[in-house]
């Protein structure tokens, strides 16, 4: 076995549809479209228009109300209509239970969507509430509603302003702590947010209602730790709260936001694991220069090229292939194949010509099948490219794009640790090839900085490109295949739970983290390979001064999130590129 590689270990085949969802990203999300008159082909229902109905508060004489076009298409239940009542009405101290019943002016009590008739004023009651006969006259003696013409999100005169600020709101990636309410003491877990399952308020609501799971059914009102409300998008977002109690229809306490002393160990648990700062030097991480000093130790460079004797560059290459490209020497190597550099005669443009030998590939065709037909249906300016493909009974010839500034692994050799301002430009390129690929369900499976090639112009980083798709593979249930390279292998891999698309993340994070400090996070003193995956499955990482006192705080938040041991908290390529720090400028 090549040193640095790890054994090829086939697990099952198949899982069931419920564990395989999660690994299956989420394409898109159901959001209501403003429509107009919209008619339904062959329902027998005579109304076709939405109906525009008022809702007021139950007994207050002020209330404004708000007003909602109403259609089976928005509502499919009652107990929909309720359920955003009961958030509209949120901050009336009157529903602090939420909406349970819906009255007339006259006081009858209506219980099916039929009932409610275009244009008319409905009272919301609480559960167990009578009618209370107010004089709504402040209320009645504003202009008649008018008939919909089509369909509204709920709104509120003072909630306009609000409204518009969630659809421009610009949400970026976080992970929360939830206390759901109930018996103490209360269950303590995390979630991530992001603009696929937060991108509006009520869109939040529902995600965490899907986590928290209540007794009492949806989460209706959530609160900050200071026991403020939360009624915007903006409030998850905040600075400062990272935890937040989430309650159904049942009323909140002062005391609720007091954590006894077992939620109190479950919080400061899950949020350790959110921010690590500060932290001991491991050992293994330093190696002494021929003066004593210590230096950072960079991980053993997984494919080194190694020495030859010069070759005439025409041995057993096709005649075909030495027809039309000249052929140079030898720039890289591997188990099945060799690259050289050649250059078209026709076009006068250089390329990387990769020879795979296929009398070392019996037994594993399949793997270079599924490599090239990869490379084939995929194109972005941040992975290498396939220009062209020739075969002969003996080999297969790559024609790729050739980029000439050698791999990120050398790269970080010479420089040791990057400015963040080059740290920024290549994880950004990689987050955005990363986003590619797993928008199309490939996962990598050897992001390293060998697989990363650099373009350089002159001392200043221009861009990189992802290479070597030998492990790669199409997503379609869980993996359970042990591979890739142990410094930047994921948790997960090693439990062999199955994984997905996240575990190219956490290799990015573990770049990353080498590029701004010169050495990995997980480490082995002994250069042992168990004791290494143990210290990658404990998931304990620092920022250990002085290294890391320069570096940003934004650049360590993302490291963070990158090196979430659990897959469902760890940020997506997408996420990655959202992060804030991207923004900062050097």
């Amino acid at each position: 076995m090549v040193p640095g590689e790890m054994p090829l270990l086939v697990g099952p085949e198949s899982l069931s549809a419920t564990k395989l969802e999660k690994f299956i990203p989420n394409s898109s999300l159901e959001i209501h479209k403003n429509v107009t008159d919209v008619e339904i082909q062959g329902s027998p229902s005579k109304t076709k228009k939405a109906k525009r109905v008022k809702f007021l508060c139950n007994g207050d004489r002020f209330s404004k109300g708000v007003t909602i076009a109403i259609t089976p298409e928005r509502y499919r239940s009652f107990d929909s209509l309720l359920n955003e009542l009961t958030r509209a009405f949120s901050n009336n101290v009157n529903l602090a239970t939420g909406v349970r019943v819906l009255f007339t002016m006259d006081g009858r009590k209506i219980t099916n969507l039929d009932d409610l008739e275009d244009g008319k004023y409905y009272a919301c009651s609480g559960l167990g509430d009578s009618f209370k006969k107010v004089d709504y006259s402040l209320t009645l003696t504003t202009p008649k509603i008018r008939p919909a013409r089509s369909f509204t999100r709920l709104s509120t005169p003072n909630s306009n302003s609000s409204s518009v600020k969630s659809t421009t709101y610009v949400v970026r990636p976080r992970i929360i702590i939830i206390v759901r309410n109930g018996n103490r003491p209360r269950k303590v877990m995390r979630l991530l947010l992001n603009k696929r399952n937060a991108p509006s308020f009520d869109h939040t609501l529902s995600t965490i209602t899907e986590v928290a799971k209540l007794d009492t059914g949806a989460v209706r009102k959530i609160f900050t730790s200071e026991g403020n409300q939360v009624t915007s998008l903006e409030g998850f977002f905040g600075e400062e709260d990272v935890v937040f109690f989430v309650y159904g229809s049942e009323r909140a306490n002062p005391d609720d936001f007091v954590l006894d002393v077992e939620e109190l160990k479950s919080v400061q648990a899950l949020q350790k694991g959110l921010r690590r700062a500060g932290g001991d030097l491991k050992s293994g991480t330093h190696s002494l220069d021929k003066f004593g000093k210590g230096v950072p130790k960079l991980p053993n460079k997984t494919k080194a090229l190694k020495p030859q004797k010069r070759q005439d560059s025409s041995l057993n290459i096709s005649n075909k292939i030495l027809g039309r490209y000249s052929v140079g020497p030898i720039i890289g190597d591997g188990n099945f194949a060799v690259v050289r550099k050649c250059t078209d005669k026709l076009k006068n443009q250089e390329y990387a010509l990769k020879i795979i030998d296929k009398s070392k590939c019996v037994g594993k065709e399949h793997m270079i099948e599924n490599e090239v037909a990869i490379l084939r249906s995929i194109q972005h300016p941040n992975i290498i490219e396939l220009i062209a493909e020739h075969e002969t009974p003996t080999e297969l010839y790559l024609v790729m794009e050739l980029v000439k500034g050698g791999d990120l692994f050398d790269a970080i050799s010479r420089a040791v640790k990057f400015p963040e301002a080059d740290a920024q430009i290549m994880t950004q390129n990689l987050a955005s090839a990363l986003a590619y690929l797993h928008d199309l369900n490939i996962v990598h499976r050897d992001i390293k900085p060998e697989n990363l090639l650099v373009e350089m112009e002159e001392d200043r980083l221009r861009t990189l490109k992802v290479a070597d798709f030998g492990l790669a593979q199409k997503v379609c249930e869980p993996l359970f295949t042990v591979c890739g390279t142990p410094t930047y292998v994921a948790p997960e891999i090693l439990t062999e739970t199955g994984y997905g698309l996240e575990i190219d993340v956490w290799a990015m994070g573990v770049i990353l983290y080498i590029m701004l400090c010169g050495f990995p996070p997980f480490v082995s003193a002994n250069n042992d390979q168990e004791e290494l995956f143990d210290d990658i499955l404990s998931g304990q990482y620092g920022f250990p001064s002085p290294y890391w006192d320069s570096v940003s705080e934004l650049a360590k938040d993302l490291i963070s999130h990158m090196l979430q041991s659990n897959p469902e908290l760890r940020f997506s390529a997408e996420d990655v590129l959202d992060h804030p720090w991207f923004d900062l400028t050097s």
